[in-house]
């Protein structure tokens, strides 16, 4: 089996190529999900966010805010990094269990979406590392666009994910995303039959 991990800087692109590898047979193990899984009412993880970051950040019924948890930690460099401590450790020990459940089920290839993989991850535990890439000014229009935030929000945003040129010298392939939906297909399939050449 073949462990990959997909990664790429907020409105890269990486949530299409995900889809389009899912599409193609990857099993797709999406980080968000797992995020939101761990974030349900009654879960430790919620109440380990809510001791840390105050019972406002929850609404009435007990789920979180995303949204004010969100502003809380792009405007400050330490919650974030509170967060991240909270957050990690629990989505890293799904993953792994996610990982072997589709190994013990004959899964060839096993894809793990990771928006954060440089940032807070371990690159090196996998057999090849995808980034997807786009321009700085690009993904701050889809952000603007696509999000509806201001200018000032997705700076934030962008400002708080490690820049991809660093990124990119460190991944087996980079997808640039800086055209069209079919250009990005494209590519993304160039990509894909390299990683299924290397499947044992």
């Amino acid at each position: 089996m073949l462990n990959v991990a997909l990664t790429g800087n907020i409105a890269s692109g990486k949530s299409t190529v995900a889809r389009l590898f899912a599409e193609w047979g990857a099993t797709v193990i999406d980080a968000d999900r797992i995020v939101r899984s761990l974030q349900q009412p009654g879960t430790p993880t919620l109440a380990a966010i809510a001791t840390r970051f105050g019972p406002e950040m929850l609404h009435g019924d007990g789920s979180l805010d995303r949204d004010r948890l969100r502003a809380a930690v792009f405007a400050d460099p330490d919650a974030r990094r509170d967060l991240n401590a909270i957050m990690h450790p629990a989505v890293a020990w799904e993953r792994d269990r996610l990982i072997a459940a589709a190994a013990a089920k004959g899964a060839r290839i096993v894809v793990s979406d990771i928006p954060l993989l440089f940032e807070v991850g371990d690159p090196a535990g996998f057999d090849a590392i995808v980034l997807v890439d786009a321009p700085v000014e690009l993904r701050r229009e889809r952000l603007m666009s696509n999000r509806h935030l201001s200018g000032e929000q997705a700076d934030a945003m962008i400002a708080a994910q490690m820049p991809a040129e660093s990124k990119r010298t460190r991944s087996t392939h980079v997808i640039d995303n800086d055209r069209d939906p079919g250009t990005l297909a494209e590519r993304a399939k160039v990509v894909w039959d390299a990683l299924t050449s290397r499947i044992p």
